[in-house]
């Protein structure tokens, strides 16, 4: 893979809107020569031929990563266990791996467990894109202009694995950084894993009042907004939940904490309190995330 980078055959284990966008994002870039697809449903499998998200199918990763030059593992992270397991008697030994887990610490202790020497080849990753919507007919080319990768690659790492994971993902037109796996987790749990915690809580406690659909029916768009990511994979996001507890429940603590302040100034009648909490809220929104989209 020196000069540019040619991937000869790209495995992608989860052929979902993250794994699904990086073929065709490769693809388009012409990065790639063959993409193999692996799944554990026929009907997804289906779409992405179909939509040429990938070149062929398979239902085992073991069989799949047989003469694979780069393979991205993009299933939920509680199936990284079984996976890493079963892949690693195959994997060639120029290999190189990768995730795309929206936890760190977790996927590197199974990639130390389950991947023998083959682990000096895996590059711990994290594309910080995505929307709502999950499978291969989600999946578009562009999802990843623009936005940041995360890379945590441990000690012992072989640097020309990670150079070739970098230069995939600048070939989706990422930026990539590289962060300790402890740090990752932890500001992920405040900005990614929390707000979809709420997300999902908030849409739970109104669906159970009385008589759920008038009450969707008269919201407008700031309950559509609040609650967008609510229509993320649950079986995605429970993992997420458990594999970077620690860090999630840190900041549950802390949000909780500022709901109770903002509570305690609703009770107290305190304008001014609430004014500046708000105020406080919407310049910071300002600063750090109306600037970075424009």
């Amino acid at each position: 893979m020196a000069g540019k980078l040619k991937i000869g055959k790209l495995v992608v284990i989860g052929v979902g809107l993250i794994g699904g966008s990086f073929a065709l994002a490769l693809k388009r870039a012409r990065a790639v020569r063959r993409v193999v697809g692996v799944g554990r449903t026929r009907g997804n499998l289906s779409d992405a031929l179909r939509l040429k998200v990938i070149d062929e199918a398979s239902r085992d990763p073991a069989q799949a990563v047989r003469d694979a030059d780069l393979v991205l593992l993009a299933t939920p992270v509680g199936q990284m266990s079984a996976v890493m397991s079963a892949i690693a008697p195959n994997l060639p030994a120029h290999a190189v791996i990768t995730d795309a887990g929206s936890t760190k610490r977790d996927v590197i202790a199974c990639a130390q467990r389950f991947l023998g020497a083959r682990g000096a080849r895996f590059v711990p990753a994290h594309p910080v894109a995505g929307t709502e919507r999950s499978g291969a007919h989600a999946a578009f080319a562009g999802l990843f202009e623009g936005r940041t990768v995360i890379v945590t690659p441990q000690a012992g790492i072989a640097a020309g694995a990670v150079t070739v994971v970098r230069r995939a993902w600048e070939a989706c037109g990422a930026r990539v950084v590289r962060l300790d796996a402890g740090a990752h987790d932890a500001i992920l749990a405040a900005v990614s894993h929390l707000p979809h915690v709420i997300a999902y809580a908030l849409v739970n406690m109104l669906a159970r009042r009385p008589d759920p659909a008038r009450l969707f029916g008269l919201s407008a768009g700031g309950l559509r907004d609040t609650v967008r990511i609510a229509g993320s994979s649950p079986e995605m996001w429970a993992d997420i939940c458990v594999a970077n507890r620690d860090a999630l429940l840190a900041a549950l603590e802390d949000y909780g904490n500022e709901l109770e302040q903002t509570r305690a100034a609703i009770e107290r009648a305190d304008a001014q309190e609430l004014k500046l909490l708000f105020a406080r809220a919407r310049a910071a929104r300002e600063k750090w995330l109306v600037k970075k989209r424009s």
